[in-house]
């Protein structure tokens, strides 16, 4: 058997975890596993949308600020 522990939680968070269980007999230990696995591909697609939020915002800057559009201002 893995080692093991014990972990303290508020009972709210022990009822919230018993509403979104996939089923009645799933443990706390498969739902929490799962939750991280959702939580770390949550966190890389972040990371990848702010990459390219970053790259968007530098060719954003070059289209909008260039001396033909400054021109059509001052007409």
């Amino acid at each position: 058997m893995a080692d093991m522990t014990t972990i303290q939680l508020d009972k709210s968070v022990v009822n919230s975890l018993k509403k979104i269980r996939e089923n009645p007999r799933q443990t706390y230990n498969e739902l929490i596993s799962h939750m991280i696995k959702i939580f770390i591909n949550v966190k890389k697609r972040n990371q990848y949308d702010e990459f390219i939020h970053k790259i968007q915002q530098e060719k954003m800057k070059e289209l909008w600020h260039n001396k033909e559009d400054e021109a059509w201002e001052d007409a």
